[in-house]
């Protein structure tokens, strides 16, 4: 089965790259920004009881706080914008309109460098993310053949990845290398990284702007009800989408956890903040290199092997990094994870976007997209919460959500049967 690559998709693709680069940048310098430069609330260092249980508040929960907050603002507008952009059939305008406000939030950080702004600026990028996510996908799964679909999201996805991966990795440099002259301005690390994270959004809306159109099935076919099927209409259970959704939502957490963690697993590890990028660039990598090949094979023979397995090899690669002391084990169980997401992650997109209706691709495959961003919001923000228990708490509790998403993967995923013509008809 060969690739016949639409120009748009590509053009997509490499959008969602230059932007997923300069988020990276972000995910990775912002906790060593509060950490080093914000001015913490006076309560950090202070022991609380929760349940009976005392811990310490320490500052990895402050900065899970700001990851988080992007991730569920990210997450709950996602069904509002994509049933709105398919109700108005506006992809594009609100793609660009996603694009300026997470721009607005990079360029915040550099002017105001109080907790309380960096909030206030993570959580403007997390509205503008609201706009821009469920249009990408759901560009990619109108601008795709039914016999195409995993592919085409396994390419997007690359791309995606490529630049999220690239960027910790950059990023270290870049933080490192300050403070940079330029002409009479001295430019700190931490803000030339911000400005690299405006650049790329920046680019991302240029190739936009030249290269890509509103599908022309995106219109008001969709409803006005906003509601989240949670039932299945043709059976028991749960809807499969919403089912999908949820196991999105623990696969994420899963690989959520390790980011508010840098300063907690340098110290455990005995490395530098260098060696954490590779760490955390080592899942995106794996999945760099295997969502289109995976995705590929998704479409050649089914989508639910990939989802069942990619969920098996998830488990033990996400519970094993709570208990590793060294920093190449480390880098392997993190490579390994990102195997494990790109099994799950292409081929989701692609059954998802098999059992949505016509005209309703933003708001069908906006919830894995929600569920991806509630993942890591629950991941950064729980991370931070449970390491005061110990340093393996996080992952274990990851590792029991994510049998919980293989249950629901098991029981309540089916896959559409192909009529003749190949376009998919669901089972009843």
């Amino acid at each position: 089965m060969g690739l016949d690559l639409d120009s748009r998709i590509l053009a997509l693709a490499l959008a969602r790259m230059v932007s997923a680069l300069a988020n990276s940048f972000l995910v990775v310098v912002l906790p060593l920004y509060i950490g080093q430069v914000v001015e913490l609330p006076g309560f950090v260092g202070t022991s609380v009881a929760l349940g009976g249980v005392g811990f310490t508040l320490q500052p990895e929960l402050l900065i899970g706080i700001v990851l988080s907050l992007f991730g569920f603002l990210n997450s709950f507008g996602q069904p509002f914008t994509g049933r709105w952009s398919d109700r108005t059939g506006k992809r594009k305008a609100f793609l660009l309109l996603g694009l300026t406000l997470v721009a607005l939030g990079s360029a915040g950080y550099i002017l105001f460098q109080s907790y309380l702004a960096v909030l206030v600026m993570r959580a403007l990028q997390g509205v503008g993310a609201a706009f821009t996510i469920p249009m990408t996908v759901a560009m990619v799964n109108e601008y795709s053949a039914p016999d195409e679909r995993g592919s085409n999201f396994g390419l997007f996805n690359t791309f995606r990845l490529l630049g999220f991966g690239i960027g910790p990795l950059v990023a270290g440099g870049v933080v490192a290398g300050g403070p940079y002259e330029v002409g009479a301005l001295i430019i700190t690390g931490f803000n030339a990284a911000f400005l690299v994270a405006v650049a790329g959004a920046a680019v991302s809306f240029v190739l936009i702007l030249i290269l890509v159109s509103d599908p022309e099935e995106a219109s008001a076919a969709a409803g006005e009800d906003i509601s989240i099927r949670v039932r299945n209409p043709d059976g028991p259970g749960l809807d499969p989408v919403f089912a999908l959704g949820l196991a999105t939502v623990v696969m994420a957490l899963g690989i959520a956890i390790f980011a508010p963690l840098a300063n907690v697993i340098n110290a455990r590890l005995d490395q530098n903040n260098f060696l954490f990028a590779v760490q955390f660039g080592a899942t995106v990598l794996a999945n760099v290199l295997f969502q289109l090949p995976l995705g590929r094979l998704s479409d050649r023979y089914s989508r639910r092997p990939f989802l069942l397995g990619g969920f098996v090899l998830l488990l033990p690669t996400t519970l094993l990094q709570g208990f590793v002391t060294s920093s190449l084990a480390m880098v392997a169980l993190r490579f390994l994870q990102g195997v494990a997401v790109a099994a799950v992650f292409a081929p989701s997109l692609a059954l998802a976007g098999d059992l949505a209706g016509e005209g309703e691709s933003g708001s069908t495959l906006s919830l894995l997209t929600m569920g991806f961003g509630l993942g890591v919001a629950f991941g950064t923000l729980f991370s931070g919460i449970l390491v005061g228990f110990g340093f393996a708490v996080p992952f274990v509790a990851a590792t029991v959500a994510g049998t919980a998403g293989f249950y629901l993967i098991y029981t309540q995923v089916s896959e559409p049967e192909p009529d003749p013509e190949g376009a998919p008809t669901p089972v009843d």
